[in-house]
């Protein structure tokens, strides 16, 4: 008995002897202000050289976050020759997540032995997808594309031993890259036992166009139980443009009893551009339409049923399976969809504008007089459908209509720049003015730059994003223009010095520049050197480093060295200045936010639609978790419109402006990790890498080609997303309760003040 209870408690030492110690605060702190500051240096080589395998795996996570190719040769060697499979995995996953060509040799050198872990192995399959995608044009990338489908074919080739995370990990690797053969590797995962394998492989044939297995995907559309699986069947066979498929389709359209995938047949009906549909797609618009003033409880969602989705796919579908053709009853149907929901959805004004542009052109004109004293996404629906008549096949007819709506937006031009700036102000109305000029630029009129000019020229227009708008359209101008040149160069002083909220408008002019003229733009590119925004610095390098423009230059070279050692390519300390691209962090902040457990912190979301609560991540991506919990906590959510959903894709918040420009004023860094974007997946919105801010969505099914790419913070539990499957455009969210748990000590979590 002595000797049975002696082994029991050396078992128990033995244990806790070999699992590692959890991470010090301090040394997680000193990780996450790496990353926050974006700087690979010896704290962090040293730390993925520690004892503690935990410590390691965190540590190339972060170099993996920052991007720094001097990191690249530390997580080769942890890929290589740790001992620890998890910080393997961690260093391959770092490798795909700095997208250097670099690092292809020893992802290839993984994928090469089968016998490497399946974790192992998984990771580094997705890494080379990345790599290969990132530098798509060379052999190593060609030698990327091959392993992946070599190890996909590995694991089909096991049957039931084949490893989930690898066929996975693989195929959205296959979308990436797409390697010759991607087809046909795709393809035998249609029929796997795993639904979520069916269904991601559904993703890929979608994304790659495959054509190549349309009868397994009619079968996959008919019989598969997983919703989501026949979701993506519809979407592939819609991409196939299977026209074989049509009836099938119809009958998903229709009657499948999920909204997944009934949106999906619709969106794949509309791709096979098959007139005959839309007497079938009619009639279940017109079916919803009945059951909607059928049932009193509608009237508690005003304009916003959940069936208004469904509705906008099938107006959308209609625009492009019936164009020019005046249908009457698709006309009526169309005008009584945009009543009903008070012409602010610009699904129903495009698809109006194509089916009878002369119809939509002169009930825009009709009430071009009152258009600026509606409801700015009324206007904004207006310009984007007036946007669409460009696109019109031309004829006679419709090169007379053209004429016309060009006209027109002139006319809505010159009517918006006298309007009085204290109108604009309460109106909002210049939330829609970019796609008025989009809309414009879209009939390429060569007086299109003269108008964007004389904008700018005005100096009236202190919108952020109407600037950002004229840059891009003058941007895509032809070359050799010194005048847009010149008007290029003062709106990027204006915007460098003045804007302190947004630096869209800097980037876009940034760019703008750099496409008409490089040698032109590098004086600009210098003075952005200096900004105080990262971002905007970053972009400087970026450009300052073409090849080309380095030949025009040759000083270049020597000034972004000398920039480098000033740590140009670093962030700032926080500046009173702007907040934008600069830290915002204090050590407090990083211990607040490095100090959540996962499952320790909740959001309660409360909508017109109902509750639904967000499961916090804060291990996974803690300052993203708390930049979220310090903005629910100052109400910044309460009442904001859901400004975006996309059935069967995401619903998406969290913008004050409404017309998903807007943010808080600041900037947050990615905290890539390797959560999966399953359903229920909670991610931060972006523009380009770091520039996350408040927006945020929810994914309605699995989105696995943002794995990697956005971040993740978050999960919303299945009962919970009937909730956030019937909300809608324009719903509100009413308010955000954060709820902390209490620690045994019964203290709760550090908060901030």
């Amino acid at each position: 008995m002595k000797k049975s209870i002696i082994a029991f408690f050396l078992t128990l030492i033995g244990f806790s002897l070999s699992v590692p110690a959890q991470i010090q605060t301090n040394i997680l702190v000193q990780i996450v202000k790496a990353e926050d500051e974006r700087r690979f240096d010896k704290t962090l080589e040293d730390l993925m050289k520690s004892a503690n395998p935990k410590i390691r795996t965190r540590a190339a996570l972060a170099a993996g976050r920052i991007g720094n190719e001097k990191a690249i040769e530390a997580l080769i060697n942890l890929l290589e020759n740790d001992k620890e499979t998890e910080v393997r995995a961690m260093a391959a996953f770092a490798l795909g997540e700095i997208e250097s060509i670099k690092a292809s040799d020893a992802i290839l050198k993984i994928l090469s032995d089968t016998k490497n872990p399946n974790e192992v192995r998984a990771r580094a399959v997705e890494a080379a997808g990345k790599i290969a995608a990132a530098n798509a044009v060379g052999e190593k990338s060609k030698d990327l594309g091959k392993a992946i489908l070599d190890n996909l074919e590995f694991e089909n080739s096991r049957g039931n031993a084949s490893n989930r995370d690898v066929i996975l990990l693989g195929l959205t690797a296959v979308l990436r890259s797409r390697p010759e053969g991607a087809d046909s590797a795709a393809a035998k995962f249609l029929t796997n036992p795993d639904a979520r394998i069916r269904t991601d492989a559904g993703n890929t044939m979608t994304r790659i166009r495959a054509k190549n297995a349309n009868d397994a995907l009619r079968l996959m559309l008919m019989k598969d139980s997983e919703p989501a699986a026949r979701a993506n069947a519809a979407r592939a066979l819609g991409a196939a443009e299977d026209k074989g498929a049509l009836n099938l389709l119809l009958d998903a359209a229709t009657q499948d009893e999920d909204s997944r995938v009934r949106v999906s047949a619709i969106r794949a009906l509309g791709g096979l551009k098959e007139a005959k549909a839309a007497d079938k797609l009619l009639e279940r618009g017109n079916y919803l339409f009945s059951t909607l003033r059928a049932n009193p409880s509608n009237s508690k969602t005003k304009v916003n049923p959940v069936e208004k989705n469904e509705l906008l796919e099938i107006a959308a579908a209609l625009g492009r399976l019936l164009p020019n053709s005046n249908n009457d009853q698709a006309v009526e149907f169309l005008n009584k969809l945009r009543q009903a929901d008070r012409f602010t959805s610009p699904e129903t004004e495009i698809a109006l504008a194509r089916i009878a542009p002369k119809i939509y052109v002169d009930s825009v004109v009709g009430d071009a007089e009152n258009l600026f004293g509606n409801d700015w996404r009324t206007v904004s629906s207006a310009f984007q459908g007036l946007g669409e008549i460009a696109n019109l096949e031309a004829n006679k007819e419709t090169d007379a209509i053209k004429s016309q709506t060009r006209v027109l937006l002139v006319q809505l031009i010159s009517g918006w720049l006298r309007i009085d700036p204290k109108v604009k102000a309460k109106t909002k109305v210049d939330s829609a003015i970019p796609d008025l000029l989009r809309a414009f630029a879209a009939f390429k009129s060569e007086n299109t730059s003269g108008i964007m000019r004389e904008i700018l020229e005005l100096e009236i227009e202190t919108d952020v994003f109407i600037r950002a708008a004229i840059a891009e359209i003058l941007g895509e101008q032809p070359v050799g223009k010194k005048e847009n040149i010149e008007a290029l160069n003062k709106a990027f002083t204006y915007s460098i010095l003045r804007d302190k909220t947004y630096n869209d408008a800097t980037l876009a002019v940034m760019d703008a520049l750099f496409k008409l003229d490089k040698k032109e733009a590098a004086a600009s590119l210098l003075i952005a050197m200096s900004s105080t925004d990262y971002l905007v610095r970053k972009k400087a390098f970026e450009w300052l480093g073409d090849k080309d423009l380095q030949k025009e230059l040759p000083g270049l070279p020597t000034i972004l060295e000398n920039a480098l050692a000033k740590k140009k390519n670093q962030l700032s300390t926080f500046s009173l200045n702007s907040k934008l691209g600069v830290l915002l962090n204090t050590n407090a902040d990083y211990t607040r936010a490095v100090s959540r457990k996962n499952g320790s912190v909740k959001a309660v979301l409360t909508t017109e639609k109902g509750a639904f609560t967000i499961d916090l991540m804060p291990e996974d991506a803690p300052l993203t978790v708390d930049n979220f919990i310090k903005l629910a906590r100052a109400g910044y959510f309460n009442g904001l419109a859901v400004h975006r959903v996309v059935p069967n894709f995401v619903m998406q918040d969290g913008d004050p402006r409404g017309d998903g420009n807007g943010g808080p004023g600041w900037e947050i860094r990615c905290e890539m990790n390797m959560l999966a974007y399953e359903r229920g997946a909670v991610g931060m919105a972006l523009s380009g890498k770091d520039t996350g801010g408040s927006q945020w969505f929810v994914t309605h099914s699995p989105q696995p080609h943002l794995d990697g790419g956005y971040t993740i913070f978050g999960r919303v539990n299945e009962s919970d997303m009937k909730i956030v499957d019937a909300i809608v455009r324009g719903d509100r969210i009413l308010s955000v309760k954060i709820v902390e748990a209490v620690s045994r000590q019964g203290a709760k979590t550090p908060r901030k003040k």
